[in-house]
């Protein structure tokens, strides 16, 4: 939960998302109740939203970091609505984001003052007659995928890490143990 320059609103309503997700999470377990909650952590995803945002940068907005086709975030969400788990992070630049800010926050600070801006933007300039959806919806269908189909990954191992988590966690046990024992053979 990482907020990051020229998104000021959009962390803002994320973080505040990520309150009332925890309070209620927590009043439902409280009450026993069968509904369940999850939040979805998602990385830069390509959808046609880089080209109807509000920007006043020179270049065109695009996402930080490895960007996922809608497929992926689409399955993601599907497989957090099918479990209860309280969050599902999904891709590196999520993890990325998340366990950055939790182990060294101010060097990421100076970090994305150093290069945060200049990440968000493409090397074409923004249009100067470009229109937005601040006020009014941008009219016509543009589809569910964005510019970045060249570079937009359509899978993601770390959401089938995540998915498998306890099939993994027990591999590398039995890993470690096998080699344990082996150990302890060539020694004995």
């Amino acid at each position: 939960y990482r907020g990051i320059p020229l998104q000021s609103a959009y962390c803002a309503s994320k973080h505040a998302l990520q309150g009332f997700h925890d309070s209620v999470r927590v009043e439902l377990l409280a009450e026993d109740s069968n509904v369940r909650i999850t939040m979805v952590q998602l990385p830069g995803v390509n959808t046609p939203q880089f080209d109807w945002i509000r920007a006043r940068t020179q270049g065109r907005p695009k996402p930080v970091g490895a960007v996922y086709q809608p497929g992926v975030a689409a399955l993601a969400i599907w497989k957090a609505s099918q479990s209860s788990r309280k969050e599902w992070i999904v891709g590196l630049p999520a993890y990325q984001a998340i366990f950055g800010d939790k182990l060294m926050s101010p060097a990421l600070d100076l970090q994305l003052a150093r290069d945060g801006i200049e990440a968000q933007q493409d090397k074409a300039p923004l249009e100067a007659d470009r229109k937005d959806n601040l006020f009014e919806p941008v009219l016509g269908d543009r589809g569910a995928h964005g510019r970045f189909d060249d570079q937009a990954k359509s899978r993601s191992p770390l959401l089938w890490a995540s998915e498998n988590r306890l099939a993994l966690a027990g591999g590398a046990a039995l890993a470690a143990g096998v080699t344990a024992v082996l150990a302890m053979r060539r020694k004995g």
